[in-house]
């Protein structure tokens, strides 16, 4: 049985593709993608399915939106086909931000709508789909920090708003001062990593029918190349339900697990390689079953469930 190639953050109406590419990897080759090759990109990703692409204004040292956004200037499809997530509050000691004297995060209001105008000119767009706060700052003011959230959003420059990391309370004293939904929470997560499953974060998020984007699905990558007992263990649990499966390879087994969660998890993909992520998509076509879901669990943890 496949599964719904997109899929609605909560019931606001606004959807996103159901694996997401994320960008923040595109200045990682040393030389600046041309204009030319992230339009290519864009259409690959799209051909692909995945046509939502996720952001933050710090990737690439405050140069990633930049150089998708010269992309996205010269690229022949409708701006309204895609959909664009960015995130905005770490603020880093950089080059490109001497006035940042030490690592921090800013939720104000005054921030958050410099930060919107910011990455709309640097995305050459007139508009966000969803802005994600992306820490918890211990110093947000939640009436000031919904009043920015709320002023951009009336604007026009903003359709929908979510947040990065938070804890459950979190997302509630936020939720608590806007008058419309938190539409969703990206939050690491992966068949290493399953501290979600007990934290209350999916609980949450199945309480309030809003769907969670995934960071990090793969483990950063330690899914292959770790050394640990724990990587080996996933390892071989995954090429186990992939044989039962007919599948060969472990990523789309990986991206399959977190597909299986009732709370409708929307896994950003770090791959720029449309070889790549072909075979991840490949994931929307596996639906493991319970035993094999359980299999995999019990291989991350080391134990069978109490």
């Amino acid at each position: 049985m496949s599964i719904e190639k997109r899929i609605p953050l909560n019931s606001g109406g606004l959807s996103l593709s159901r694996l997401v590419l994320g960008a923040w990897r595109l200045l990682d080759q040393g030389a600046k993608p041309s204009a030319a090759g992230v339009a290519r990109l864009i259409d690959e990703a799209i051909a692909l399915g995945l046509t939502s692409f996720d952001h933050a204004d710090i990737y690439g040292n405050y140069g990633v939106e930049v150089a998708f956004g010269a992309g996205l200037a010269g690229w022949s499809g409708k701006r309204q086909s895609i959909e664009l997530i960015t995130k905005c509050d770490i603020m880093l000691t950089s080059d490109q931000r001497t006035e940042n004297r030490v690592k921090h995060y800013d939720t104000s209001a005054a921030h958050i709508k410099a930060s919107v105008d910011r990455s709309l000119q640097n995305l050459k767009t007139d508009y966000i789909d969803v802005l994600l706060l992306h820490r918890p700052d211990p110093l947000m003011d939640a009436d000031d920090t919904a009043g920015g959230l709320q002023a951009v959003v009336e604007a026009g420059k903003v359709r929908a708003v979510g947040v990065s990391n938070f804890t459950p309370s979190q997302i509630d004293l936020l939720a608590s001062r806007l008058p419309f939904a938190v539409v969703t929470n990206q939050i690491e997560m992966s068949v290493t990593a399953t501290a979600p499953l007990t934290d209350g974060s999916l609980d949450h998020a199945q309480r309030l029918r809003y769907a969670p984007m995934i960071w990090s699905p793969l483990g950063g990558g330690s899914l292959f190349t770790g050394t640990g007992e724990q990587e080996q263990r996933v390892r071989a649990a995954l090429q186990a339900v992939g044989a039962e499966l007919g599948v060969d390879d472990i990523a789309a087994i990986a991206i399959a697990w977190l597909l299986r969660h009732p709370a409708r998890l929307v896994p950003v993909l770090g791959s720029l390689k449309p070889e790549r992520l072909a075979k991840m998509v490949a994931a929307l076509d596996i639906t493991l079953e319970r035993q094999q879901w359980f299999a995999i669990l019990k291989a991350s943890t080391g134990r069978d469930v109490a």
